[in-house]
């Protein structure tokens, strides 16, 4: 932690005076190669995500989740209507770019702009979408559009029980920070909220590593990965230098 003293002798934190807060996320489409996110619209999006969804049997997915299953799609619709179409949080539609497809949802939320920090979260990849490097290139698209903007401190927050959304937050290269006790109730259960975050001054290592596990070089002919991401994010974390592609 870089601290400095004031003329009081007390250690302070570092000066910000070159700091500028960052906009609002404006909510506009960020492109990738293998995924496109777009800001979430019922008629756009919520028949191709209600269907992918309901590739979860067992609705596992909705397990951490503050909300859903949704038995029809009439109330998926209605969930959406009421609950995604402001500007915090912010959803976005995962849109598949070989299918046109939207296969999964994400949002920045808990926006603070004269702190320069703000979250992702309400992630739900439907089964089309996990474990695919499209997922991780959303995740990553997401990621670079926050520290663009200017802000300085990118959260994730989950379930502490939640050990898939933990090992993400990790391969993702977020640091573990703690975990709040008895921080809130969710669909009548205690939950533990896990905290991660990602800071600016990490990022530019960080995007390194995501451009080297998204290079297709580093994809074998059957979409094998040649390098795992989590080694790549942690290395970029202890500072090392990256290998070429290929």
């Amino acid at each position: 932690m870089s601290q400095h003293l004031n003329p009081l002798g007390q250690p302070v934190g570092e000066s910000l005076a070159d700091w500028q807060v960052p906009p609002h996320p404006p909510g506009q489409i960020l492109e990738g190669r293998l995924a496109r996110l777009e800001p979430l619209v019922v008629a756009r999006h919520a028949a191709s995500l209600y269907a992918a969804h309901a590739l979860d049997a067992d609705n596992r997915n909705w397990t951490y989740l503050p909300y859903g299953p949704f038995d029809t799609f009439d109330s998926y619709c209605a969930w959406i209507d009421t609950h995604c179409r402001g500007r915090d949080p912010l959803f976005y539609a995962i849109v598949e770019r070989t299918s046109d497809a939207a296969v999964g949802v994400a949002s920045y939320l808990r926006v603070a702009p004269a702190s320069g920090s703000i979250e992702v979260g309400h992630i739900n990849f439907s089964p089309r979408l996990q474990q695919t490097p499209a997922a991780t290139e959303a995740m990553y698209l997401l990621m670079k559009h926050a520290f663009k903007l200017g802000y300085r401190r990118y959260e994730w927050k989950c379930d502490a029980l939640n050990a898939p959304s933990r090992a993400a937050a990790l391969r993702l290269g977020l640091s573990f920070e703690g975990i709040f006790r008895q921080a809130t109730v969710v669909k009548g259960r205690n939950r533990d909220t896990a905290w991660y975050a990602a800071i600016d001054r990490e990022w530019p290592l960080l995007h390194a590593a995501f451009a080297r596990w998204l290079d297709p070089a580093n994809f074998d002919a059957a979409g094998k990965q040649r390098v795992a991401l989590s080694a790549l994010t942690r290395l970029s974390l202890q500072g090392g230098a990256l290998l070429p592609v290929g």
